[in-house]
């Protein structure tokens, strides 16, 4: 196969037809972003702040031209859209005015022994930075790597996912329009299957950073590890909201069913499970079923959220609600009738077993579990008891903090959802299934770096040359004492 025809999800009209690029051409590119490095590395902080911000100004200029594109082809409403692209040029923003101070050389202090040295850590970009985008954000979760990974001073390969390529060669392209100068290669699109990806592993990239599921990312990091490629893993998630009795239980009930229904369902750090307090359940379960009864699927400007994307997806998410209500759940909005050829209306499954594929693994459709406990004990032992670990939310007026840090996740909103999505300055990243390595943040600019120690000797202390075969003899007699001196009182 050596096109890639990229369709509406919702109407199955095509919207591109791009190149299914071989292991040749892939290496070919490679070497392409390789040379550019010499000239992105030099350009120095405040170039590619420039080039970075360049880049951002032309986005928004042309952000109806995107908006559109990514309402054909990902098929989410056009507003949410406009909201993945906002989020998105805000991590640009940050990454271009913040890297240079992240990244900036630190000085260590060089201890007793070498009192004479002084002592830095440089933070090095890679080289050439692989990047597999998802369909679900196809701006906004790939950006948060590939922005990230430009800051710091990297040339980036970019293979979005075979279901918006026509998105990610927008976004590459507009960054070459708006730099003119820039050699080619400082941004590259790789497009394809499976098959390139693993190409663009194999290909002699410096780091490759993945998002997807983790079965996915099983065999992705098994092609870097051939070669040794570090790889940053962002991969599924089974988001649990913690209500409190002591919660406002509106505001939470809202917050939970944009969590768990917006785009989809198809969000990695969206709510798929809900552990609520039994003396507020009821309560919860009633405004809950309020905040879903106006939310439905379409294509149209009226529509809450769009097709599935993905439609061997719908499969799973089927599975995963009649599991949930054979193994004892109760559907309290929806059911399996609520799931169509392309779109799924809201469901909502009361206290499925604790055991059953609905609470274990990730569904990624706009379902949710909610599940009735009768401490913030239970609700946080049963929260944790998946092998995921990527975000979560917890709604209390008093007791949010203990709930937090007992919370085995690595993101969380407190009386709200995904808000760390929006936050530049905040890391992201999981634990388990859900992957490891961060992106965003100053954690993020960093994971795209390495480190360099460097210590240099100031001056020499006479008579004392402890780093040489020619150390005097009263020295090597009295380093035991100053060992004992120093560590052993």
């Amino acid at each position: 196969m050596t096109e890639l025809v990229s369709t509406n999800p919702a109407t199955d009209e095509v919207v591109a037809v791009l190149p299914v690029h071989t292991d040749e051409q892939v290496r070919a590119i490679v070497a392409q972003a390789r040379e550019a490095a010499v000239w992105w590395r030099a350009q120095g902080y405040d170039g590619r702040r420039t080039a970075l911000l360049a880049w951002k100004r032309h986005i928004v200029r042309h952000r109806g031209e995107l908006v559109e594109l990514m309402h054909r082809e990902n098929g989410k409403p056009r507003i949410d859209a406009t909201l993945e692209l906002m989020l998105a040029i805000e991590h640009i923003d940050w990454n271009a005015k913040k890297a240079g101070k992240v990244l900036a050389p630190e000085k260590r202090k060089p201890g007793f022994l070498l009192a004479n040295f002084s002592a830095r850590v440089e933070h090095v970009p890679f080289g050439v930075v692989g990047v597999i985008g998802p369909w679900n954000y196809p701006i906004f979760t790939p950006n948060g790597s590939i922005a990230t990974a430009l800051a710091a001073g990297n040339t980036v390969v970019f293979k979005p996912s075979e279901h918006t390529p026509a998105i990610g060669r927008w976004y590459v392209e507009a960054f070459a329009a708006a730099n003119p100068e820039a050699p080619v290669g400082v941004l590259s699109l790789i497009t394809g299957y499976g098959e390139t990806g693993a190409a663009l592993c194999r290909a002699g990239v410096d780091k490759l950073a993945f998002t997807g599921s983790a079965a996915t990312g099983s065999k992705v990091m098994a092609a870097c590890a051939e070669t040794l490629v570090p790889v940053v893993m962002e991969l599924g998630g089974k988001d649990a909201a913690i209500v409190a009795a002591d919660a406002d239980i509106k505001a939470a009930a809202d917050a939970i069913a944009f969590g768990a229904m917006a785009n989809s369902g198809q969000t990695c750090v969206g709510i798929e499970r809900v552990y609520v307090e039994a003396g507020v359940r009821d309560e919860f379960l009633a405004e809950l079923t309020t905040a879903v009864s106006g939310i439905a699927p379409g294509s149209g400007p009226k529509a809450s959220y769009g097709p599935m994307t993905m439609p061997s997806q719908i499969g799973i998410v089927r599975r995963h609600v009649e599991d949930a209500i054979a193994s004892g759940g109760t559907a309290v909005v929806g059911g399996p009738e609520s799931i169509g050829e392309r779109y799924i209306a809201p469901v909502v499954i009361l206290d499925p077993a604790h055991s059953s594929s609905a609470i274990q693994e990730e569904t990624f459709g706009p379902t949710l579990t909610v599940t009735t406990v009768d401490s913030l004990d239970e609700a946080v032992k049963l929260a944790n008891d998946v092998p995921f670990g990527l975000a979560g939310a917890v709604f209390s007026r008093g007791h949010a903090a203990e709930i937090v840090e007992q919370l085995d996740t690595s993101q969380i909103s407190v009386n709200s959802v995904l808000g760390f999505a929006g936050m530049a300055a905040l890391p992201l990243g999981g634990r388990g299934q859900s992957g490891f390595g961060r992106i965003h943040g100053p954690e993020g600019l960093r994971e795209f770096t390495r480190t360099r120690a460097v210590a240099t000797q100031k001056y020499p202390i006479p008579g004392v040359r402890l780093l040489s075969f020619g150390r005097a003899g009263w020295l090597n007699r009295f380093l035991p004492r100053l060992l004992g001196w120093l560590h052993g009182r």
